[in-house]
């Protein structure tokens, strides 16, 4: 008697590695693992330093930690399985740990989202009101603000985790990146996923309406800069941009490429395509803390303090 595959339910996924480079898997697990721990330690050096130095305690550096604990939750929802693929050719995952990441990875992506989309904010009250800044972004406004955007995106990507499971997965297991997404599980179903395409879809626009609303605020700050009559605080008041900017740019960049080569690309090649989707888990974590620490010079002479590197 054939067995027909195609009413097999199955219990596991394969993930895959980077496409052509399978030979190279153990050279390329060495960067990633750098990248992982280097992203570790700079997240929560930022951590740590907020927390213990009080004259940052102001809103500004309350949603700083509000990234590096996002991106720290990208960290770790994601890297160690694509470290054990490029280590130990580790490609299986079962259908439940597969959900699960893709739940973590879908809510720390919305969730690091939200807070870009709070620190532009935040910029342009500083910007704006000057002089009622801490006044009106409190402390307790702050763990507010922070508190309903964590709860949003939880309850944003709750249901994804229940409309997979409830789909069948039959004879196709084969995934196409090196961790779990909910568009590419839902694809590999053999039963009625319509539900998961429009929910997805909508999950999708709520994200990219963060990066619209982000634009809006930079037209808002543009504004009030040009009404500076002083050239110096015009510059002196962008710059105070710069490093939310550059963590902006770090975090879409990836995923804007990733979306419109999916839609446009009639020739899509599959390395480039695993190279920028790794790189939208792996580069936002890495460089936050860096461009941070480089650009906003309250962070940086704290963190050189407590490395006794800063000379008083």
């Amino acid at each position: 008697m054939i067995l027909n595959t195609s009413d097999v339910e199955i219990s596991s996924f394969l993930l895959i590695g980077i496409p052509g480079l399978e030979h190279m898997h153990i050279w390329v697990s060495i960067p990633i693992c750098l990248m992982y721990l280097t992203a570790i330690l700079g997240n929560c050096t930022i951590l740590c330093v907020i927390r213990t130095e009080h004259s940052l305690h102001e809103p500004m550096y309350y949603f700083l930690s509000m990234l590096a604990f996002s991106d720290l939750g990208l960290s770790f929802s994601s890297i160690p399985t694509m470290l054990r693929i490029f280590l130990f050719n580790a490609m299986r995952i079962s259908a439940d740990a597969c959900i699960t990441q893709e739940f973590f990875i879908h809510g720390f992506t919305d969730m690091e989202s939200s807070v870009l989309l709070i620190m532009s904010f935040d910029r342009f009250v500083a910007i704006r009101h000057p002089l009622r800044y801490s006044a009106i972004l409190t402390s307790s406004r702050v763990v507010q603000i922070g508190l309903a955007f964590a709860v949003k995106s939880i309850l944003l990507v709750l249901p994804l985790p229940f409309t997979l499971k409830r789909l069948r997965y039959c004879n196709k297991r084969l995934l196409s990146h090196s961790y779990c997404l909910h568009q590419d599980v839902m694809k590999l179903a053999c039963s009625d996923n319509r539900i998961n395409f429009y929910y997805g879809l909508f999950v999708a626009l709520c994200m990219m309406s963060d990066s619209v609303l982000i634009a809006v605020s930079y037209v808002f700050i543009l504004k009030t800069v040009l009404g500076i009559a002083s050239h110096g605080e015009r510059l002196k008041a962008l710059n105070t941009c710069v490093s939310h900017i550059c963590a902006v740019l770090i975090f879409y960049v990836p995923i804007i490429t990733l979306a419109t080569m999916h839609r446009f690309a009639k020739h899509k090649s599959p390395l480039v395509m695993t190279l920028i989707a790794d790189a939208f888990l792996l580069v936002p974590p890495l460089m936050n803390p860096i461009v941070y620490c480089v650009k906003t010079r309250q962070i940086r002479v704290k963190v050189l303090e407590k490395l006794h590197l800063h000379s008083k």
